[in-house]
């Protein structure tokens, strides 16, 4: 007896007819026809199943915050940290309480699984740090949070930024940023990477800065993360997120950089949505992207991974909490129209910032948590096509959120009345008869 059986199932990587039956919070069977009973029977109907939408890259502690104190006229990177920082001594821990789990219950529902949220330590009460670990007490059995000790204004700029962070890192958030591109400095900014490596690598934990998020090409705090990474022995614990300089750097320095990075084993973190709406202010035309080099970075052998960074906050007045928009995006700026590179794409909403994050058990293979979502699409190009409806959503092999599919009525003389929006995917072409 199965605690569940998801019959006729759609995975990523092509195979159909498949049955995955969980059992004890954990993925017991994947193959055709299952000839066993369960607690509860979900048919996918031939329908994608997915593991669950990882978000490498969020801000939960100023999530749904838009219009506190104002709204950010000028759309900056700038001016959205300057909003910050005058509604942070107004905010308390239980508003930013209310605040995350709202969106937590979005996220969810959305089919997300696991979120790594930056929170800022640039605050001597640390009300962000306090609010966010009960967030992650209270939303740990359908949703992983994984925390990182941001500070926002600086670590060396701050005067007392290092100490938060370090407090930070006692109360159990467990993950080391930084900012180095915000530093006085590019001889601070380079001492503070090196500075918070070192953090990271005395207390065996993993490292995600927020890397040259500027459109100065000579922005490269990233070739120091990759030095410091190699330094200390910390390969594939460190992400580099934006790396929007890059975008603007000299094509000959970008060929040497790359293979640094690689050779460090960094994790590259873009995120699209937010990275072509806030950089390239200044430009007048033609403007730059912003987003940084995903497919060269890619090709190197880089793990990529897209996240989604804000919704609803001084810096983005838009989002729903859905990894498909991001993909979306980060497929027609970065010009991945292959069909392999649209399949890739979905890989940097799921595999590749699990893979990012360290998490255990991930995956639609036995022995895999049981989580995973069914998707209102074919495959995972249609997916993003459509930004895909979520079917359902199981954790621990239970279903936690539950939607009819999405049809259209039509009332057009001689049409059909009922319209699958996927009705519209092209067909495989035949070969011409002539």
């Amino acid at each position: 007896m199965f605690d569940l059986i998801l019959r006729n199932a759609t995975l990523p990587d092509g195979r159909s007819g498949l049955d995955i039956a969980c059992r004890d919070g954990t993925i017991a069977a994947v193959e055709p026809r299952i000839g066993a009973e369960a607690r509860e029977v979900l048919d996918a109907g031939g329908q994608l199943v997915s593991p669950p939408f990882v978000d490498p890259h969020f801000h939960m502690d100023a999530t749904l915050s838009l219009g506190r104190p104002r709204m950010n006229v000028s759309g900056t990177l700038l001016e959205g940290i300057a909003l910050w920082g005058e509604l942070k001594p107004e905010q308390t821990v239980d508003e930013i309480i209310a605040r995350a789990l709202r969106y937590c219950d979005l996220a969810v529902s959305m089919g997300i699984g696991a979120i790594r949220s930056h929170v800022d330590v640039c605050d001597d009460e640390l009300k962000g740090v306090q609010a966010l670990l009960e967030v992650r007490r209270q939303v740990a059995p359908w949703l992983e949070l994984q925390l990182v000790a941001f500070p926002q204004d600086g670590v060396l700029r701050d005067a007392s930024a290092l100490d938060n962070l370090t407090r930070a890192l006692d109360m159990g958030v467990e993950v080391v940023g930084g900012i180095p591109h915000f530093e006085r400095t590019m001889e601070e900014g380079a001492q503070s990477v090196r500075l918070l490596c070192e953090i990271a690598a005395e207390r065996g934990l993993r490292v995600d800065m927020h890397c040259d998020e500027t459109d100065d090409p000579l922005s490269r705090h990233v070739e120091t993360l990759a030095f410091e990474t190699q330094r200390l022995g910390l390969q594939g614990r460190v992400a580099g997120s934006h790396l929007t300089s890059m975008h603007s750097m000299d094509n000959y320095y970008v060929s040497k950089l790359i293979p640094l990075m690689a050779e460090a084993e960094l994790h590259a973190i873009p995120n699209p949505l937010i990275n072509i709406m806030l950089q390239g202010r200044h430009d007048t035309y033609p403007k730059r992207r912003g987003q940084t080099r995903v497919r060269e970075l890619r090709d190197a052998g880089i793990n990529v991974a897209f996240g989604s960074d804000c919704v609803m906050d001084p810096w983005y007045s838009l989002g729903r909490a859905c990894m498909l928009d991001v993909a979306h995006m980060g497929l027609h700026v970065g010009q991945l129209s292959s069909r392999e590179d649209m399949r890739w794409c979905f890989d940097a909403v799921t595999v590749n910032p699990a893979r990012a994050m360290g998490l255990e058990g991930y995956g639609l293979e036995v022995g895999c948590r049981a989580d995973f979502v069914l998707l209102q699409a074919e495959d995972p190009i249609e997916a993003i096509r459509l930004r895909a409806h979520r079917l359902a959503v199981v954790r621990g092999g239970r279903i936690i959120s539950r939607s009819a599919p999405v049809t259209h009525e039509l009332r057009l003389p001689g049409r059909p009345e009922a319209l699958n929006p996927a009705a519209y995917a092209p067909k495989p072409a035949t070969p011409d008869a002539g």
